[in-house]
């Protein structure tokens, strides 16, 4: 049965080369190539986080809304864990709005 979800991705992009379009472009690829469908995507800028963790200062949002089975989500999540740009990863099923 597929879902809505919503997935908030915050990419570590100090150092690095990629901008930040080509990586929510690969992460948009990962998800469609495991079987989802995208429905909206909204880059929420960068923001300071409140302390360091991991020595990371700031990091950029990202909020993925995407139609899925719930492997499919599982797959992805594991899949981006490997990413070096990518510093943390959510997901939530959305609710059905009535």
């Amino acid at each position: 049965m597929k879902r809505k979800y919503e997935a908030m991705i915050v990419f570590d992009t100090k150092g690095k080369e990629e901008g930040i379009d080509t990586l929510v472009s690969t992460v948009s690829k990962e998800i469609e190539k495991a079987g989802g469908k995208l429905e909206q995507i909204d880059n929420l800028g960068k923001r300071q986080f409140p302390f360091n963790p991991r020595h990371v200062e700031a990091g950029t949002f990202v909020s993925i809304h995407f139609e899925a089975e719930s492997a499919v989500v599982d797959a992805v999540q594991a899949k981006l864990k490997l990413h070096e740009n990518i510093y943390q990863q959510f997901y939530l099923r959305s609710e059905a709005k009535k």
